[in-house]
C-alpha cells in the first residue's frame, strides 16, 4: 500500500464525491461561524427557503466587531451592533449554539474550539475567517472559507474545493533562552516568504515543534497562511491527547479509548512524498520582529532592517514603500526604537499561555508611561484563568489594564484602534497597512517581545531582561 500522507489520510476521508476535471464535494465535520461573515450567508439561505441542515455541526460566537471593554452596555457602534445581534436571531432561528457576549463560552472562535473540546483530531473544520488553521494543531485539516462558502456549509454540510499541494516544514533542535512559537513561525515566513506555501497544505514537523506545547503549536498553524498556504497542521500525539482529555465536548468513557486509538493513526507514513519540504534549525532562531508590512518582512531582534540590493522592479518599489510607511530606512536596527502602543491578544496570542509569560515577564516592574497597552484575553474561559490565577493582579501592579474577550487591535473592526502614525508592537498576526487602524504602523512579536517593550517603552530584545 502507497505511504500516505496525514493530510491525505484525513482528505480522502472526506471526499463525498471526485468531479471529473473538477473540484471535490467535501464534507465538514465542525462548522465555526461569527458576526462577519455569516449575515449575508443566512441571507442566502432565507431567500432559496433553505434550513440549515445539519445545526448541531455549527458552533457560534461573535468576535470581530466586539468592544472590549464595558460588554454587558449595548454596543455603540450601529453596524456592529446590528451584526452581533443578527448572528443570535440567526442561530436562535435554526437552532444553532451561540456563545453571545458575557457567557462562559464567549470569545475569539479559533480558541472557544480547542478549550471546548470541539476541535478534534482526524476532523475537517471551516469557518468564514482565514485564521481557522489554527485548528490545524490537533492534526486536523482547518481552513478558512468565503461567505458563499459558509452558505454552502450551512445548506449541505458540504463544500467544494480543490484538493491543495503538500508540504512539509521540519524544524529540529532546542529552542535558545526567550524563543517562542510566535518567533518559530516568524522566521519560517521571513525565509519562505508570504507566497511560499501557495497552493499547499503545510505540515509542521520536527523535534523542536513536537516539543511545544498545544497552544504554541495553535500559534504556529494560526500563522501558517500567511506563507500564504491554504493551511497547517501538526500531527496529534499525547500532548494532543492530553491537552483534549475532559474537556466539554470530547469523549468520554470508552468513546474517548476509541477516539484515542484512532488518533493514533493520524500521521504521514515512512516514505510518504511531499510536492516540496523545508527544514530548519532551532538554534538559527532568536526573537523576531517584523520591520515592514506583511508578515514575511521579519528579522531576528539583533539583526539590522535588510539593505534590500538584491531586489528588483516590483519586489524593490514594494519594499521601499514598505518602509517609508513604516518610517524606517534599511540598514536600521529596531531596538531602541519608540513604542506607542502595545497588543497582548488575538487568536494568536490570546491564550492563557500567553498571558503567563507576559505576567512572569511585567512581575515586579512598571509599564512604561508612554505606551498605550491592551491585554485582551481570547476568551471568557481565558479571562476566567487569569483572574483564577491572580494574573490580573500582576498585570495592575505593574501598570497594565485587563480587557474582555474580542479580537481587538488584531484588524481594528472594532473601537480599538492604533492612531495613524503610531507604532504598535503587536502578538497578532498581521502588519499590513492600516491592519490594526488607519495610518497605523505595526511589528508583529512574540508576547515576551511584547512585554519588554511594553517596559521599556521601545523595541528591545526581551533577553536582555530575563532572570
Amino acid at each position: 500500500m502507497k505511504p500516505k500522507t496525514l493530510f491525505d489520510k484525513i482528505w480522502d476521508a472526506h471526499v463525498v464525491k471526485q468531479v471529473e476535471d473538477g473540484p471535490d464535494v467535501f464534507y465538514i465535520d465542525r462548522h465555526f461561524i461569527h458576526e462577519v461573515t455569516s449575515p449575508v450567508a443566512f441571507l442566502g439561505l432565507e431567500k432559496r427557503g433553505l434550513s440549515v441542515s445539519r445545526p448541531e455541526k455549527t458552533t457560534a460566537t461573535p468576535d470581530h466587531n466586539v468592544p472590549t471593554i464595558n460588554q454587558h452596555m449595548s454596543i455603540v457602534d450601529e453596524l456592529s451592533r446590528h451584526q452581533v445581534e443578527k448572528l443570535r436571531v440567526n442561530c436562535e432561528k435554526h437552532g444553532i449554539t451561540h456563545y453571545g457576549l458575557g457567557t462562559d463560552g464567549h470569545g475569539v472562535v479559533h480558541i472557544i474550539g480547542p478549550e471546548m473540546g470541539l476541535t478534534q483530531p482526524g476532523m475537517t473544520i471551516v469557518c468564514g475567517d482565514s485564521h481557522t488553521s489554527t485548528h490545524g494543531a490537533f492534526g486536523a485539516i482547518a481552513f478558512g472559507i468565503g461567505t458563499s462558502e459558509v452558505e454552502m456549509v450551512l445548506a449541505s454540510q458540504c463544500i467544494m474545493q480543490p484538493k491543495p499541494k503538500k508540504m512539509r516544514i521540519s524544524v529540529d533542535g532546542e529552542l535558545k533562552k526567550g524563543v517562542t512559537a510566535k518567533d518559530i513561525v516568524l522566521y519560517i515566513i521571513s525565509k519562505i516568504s508570504t507566497s511560499g506555501g501557495t497552493g499547499h497544505f503545510i505540515e509542521f514537523a520536527g523535534s523542536t515543534i513536537r516539543n511545544l506545547s498545544m497552544e504554541g503549536r495553535m500559534t504556529v498553524c494560526n500563522m501558517s497562511i500567511e506563507s500564504g498556504a491554504r493551511g497547517g497542521m501538526i500531527a496529534p500525539d499525547e500532548s494532543t491527547f492530553e491537552y483534549i482529555k475532559g474537556r466539554e465536548f470530547a469523549p468520554k468513557g470508552k468513546e474517548w479509548d476509541k477516539a484515542v486509538a484512532g488518533w493514533k493513526e493520524l500521521k504521514s507514513d515512512e516514505g510518504a512524498v511531499f510536492d516540496s519540504e523545508f527544514q530548519f534549525d532551532a538554534a538559527d532562531i532568536e526573537p523576531m520582529v517584523t520591520y515592514g508590512t506583511n508578515p514575511g518582512m521579519g528579522m531576528g531582534i539583533s539583526d539590522n532592517i535588510p539593505e534590500g540590493k538584491e531586489l528588483v522592479g516590483n519586489d524593490k518599489l514594494s519594499f521601499e514603500k514598505s518602509l517609508k510607511y513604516m518610517g524606517y530606512s534599511a540598514g536600521d536596527s529596531l531596538k531602541g526604537k519608540k513604542v506607542d502602543y502595545v497588543f497582548l491578544g488575538s487568536c494568536t496570542n490570546g491564550r492563557i499561555e500567553d498571558f503567563r509569560v507576559f505576567a512572569n515577564f511585567v512581575k515586579g516592574k512598571k509599564k512604561a508611561d508612554n505606551v498605550v497597552a491592551w491585554l485582551v484575553p481570547g476568551s471568557k474561559q481565558v479571562e476566567n484563568q487569569i483572574i483564577a490565577e491572580g494574573l490580573n493582579k500582576v498585570f495592575k501592579e505593574a501598570g497594565f489594564e485587563l480587557r474582555q474577550p474580542g479580537c481587538s487591535a488584531c484588524l481594528a473592526m472594532n473601537d480599538d484602534k492604533v492612531p495613524e502614525g503610531n507604532y504598535s508592537v503587536s502578538t497578532s498576526n498581521r502588519n499590513f497597512e492600516g491592519r490594526q487602524g488607519p495610518g497605523a504602523r505595526t511589528m508583529l512579536a512574540s508576547p515576551l517581545t511584547a512585554a519588554a517593550a511594553a517596559i521599556t517603552g521601545v523595541i528591545t530584545d526581551p533577553r536582555e531582561l530575563l532572570d
